[in-house]
Order: structure tokens, then C-alpha cells, then sequence
């Protein structure tokens, strides 16, 4: 018993407008190795990338999972480059893989109080910025 919220014409919706309905899903929204950002050219349409970037940040409500990185290619809106180019596109790909995904919310007789943080000083390697997040569950 519960909710269960879905956004799966949606995800298909994008995946259409972005020309990748038939990509190859991937496991992981980001890629997992470091990466070293050089001095990249900007993205030639600039346009496509902030209208492709945009759609994803609605998904967020229904797909946690996907939240941290839609933030940070966000925060290129204002000058996309290759690299977030491409960022973007593994983005998708696992929008792809995962369109099945839903949030289960259901009801709970529990009144324990639950809380999780998370800190990462300066682990940034592109800005040195530090990252940090908490969540807390009550029931």
C-alpha cells in the first residue's frame, strides 16, 4: 500500500527530444574515474544544451538518484562545454536504462527518527568546492 510516483513518458519524452531513444543505456548517471577538466572549447549550440539540461531537473522529484548530477551540469548553463556535452549524454543514457524506475512512497507505524550527512572537504577537483547533504526520516 502507498504511492508510487512515475515519470516514465517523461523520461521517454526527453529521450525522444534529445534524439536518443535508441541509445545505450549505462549503469551510472556519471562516470566514476576523476576526471581532469583542461581548457575545453564551448558547446556549438548552446541553445540545445540548455533546453536537453532543463527537462531533466523535473525528473528529480520522482528520481533522487539523478539529482547530484543534473546540479552540476546545471551549473554550466551559462557556458556549456564539450565536456558537460558529454556529461549530459551519459545523463541520458542512464535516463535510458533506468525509465522503469519509480519512488515507492508508503505509510509507516514507526516513529523512529533517522538521520544521515554526508561531507566531502574541497573534493572537487574542477572548482575545489566542498560537498555536503543531509537527510532525515522521521517514521
Amino acid at each position: 500500500m502507498g504511492f508510487m510516483l512515475r515519470q516514465h513518458k517523461y523520461t521517454l519524452d526527453i529521450l525522444t527530444r534529445a534524439s536518443m531513444i535508441s541509445c545505450k543505456p549505462v549503469d551510472t548517471p556519471i562516470s566514476t574515474s576523476k576526471a581532469i577538466i583542461l581548457p575545453d572549447p564551448l558547446f556549438s549550440n548552446a541553445t540545445r544544451f540548455r533546453q536537453i539540461v532543463g527537462a531533466p531537473q523535473y525528473l528529480t522529484f520522482t528520481r533522487p538518484d539523478i539529482c547530484f548530477v543534473v546540479n552540476k551540469v546545471c551549473q554550466f548553463m551559462h557556458a556549456p562545454t564539450d565536456f558537460y556535452w558529454v556529461a549530459v549524454k551519459r545523463i541520458l543514457r542512464y535516463l535510458k536504462g533506468t525509465t522503469t524506475h519509480d519512488l515507492h512512497i508508503t505509510r509507516s507505524s514507526s516513529f523512529a527518527l533517522h538521520s544521515f550527512t554526508y561531507a566531502n572537504w574541497a573534493g572537487s577537483i574542477a572548482d575545489r568546492k566542498s560537498t555536503s547533504g543531509y537527510l532525515v526520516f522521521f517514521g
